[in-house]
């Protein structure tokens, strides 16, 4: 049953707001419903095509050399605590290492943290992201914040939000162009 009350109030507030506003939150609905939907799609995929899809992430934003190289350190056995290692830049100056965790209602705490971090220390490592379809614990980001290394943690929700930046797993349905009048142009100086 629909509330009269709040109806007429999310109408009333819909006339104060402009057509940009109202664009601006609608495309804001959108983008956070693909986001649910499309961590939902990952968490339904096999460990491996995960990590498949964190490699070419970050090789769209612009990490590593090629899809090769970056998925050579991928996927190993016994792999020691790091899942993956990934050149910093196209030279391959320095390495970021990789864990990616694909985990669907289970926090990823503290002590993750601490064996990815002394993995990484085992390699001489200073940067790692640590990449998530689930979230961290109060605990596992003070951590994290707190160590001599730099590690970058990236939860479901934000992991989704860069898949629809860099066009991971998502395509283009529609695309509007925003026009304003152009006050130069009617300039007659």
């Amino acid at each position: 049953m629909i509330d009269e009350g709040s109806l007429v109030a999310s109408v009333h507030s819909n006339i104060e707001k402009s057509p940009i506003e109202l664009l601006e939150e609608s495309y804001a609905q959108i983008r956070n419903v693909l986001a649910q939907d499309l961590l939902q799609k990952v968490i339904s995929c096999s460990p491996e095509f995960f990590e498949g899809l964190v490699v070419d992430l970050l090789l769209k934003m612009g990490y590593g050399g090629s899809r090769s190289d970056a998925g050579k350190a991928i996927g190993q056995t016994s792999d020691g605590g790091i899942d993956g290692i990934i050149s910093e830049d196209r030279l391959g100056l320095d390495n970021i290492y990789i864990q990616a965790k694909k985990w669907d209602d289970t926090t990823v705490g503290r002590p993750e943290i601490q064996k990815f971090v002394g993995a990484m220390a085992g390699r001489h490592g200073v940067k790692g992201v640590f990449i998530t379809t689930s979230t961290f614990s109060k605990g596992a980001v003070e951590y994290a914040s707190s160590v001599g290394v730099k590690i970058k943690l990236i939860d479901g929700n934000e992991l989704a939000q860069y898949m629809i930046d860099f066009d991971i797993g998502t395509s283009k349905e529609e695309t509007y162009e925003l026009k304003r009048i152009d006050s130069d142009y009617f300039s007659e100086e």
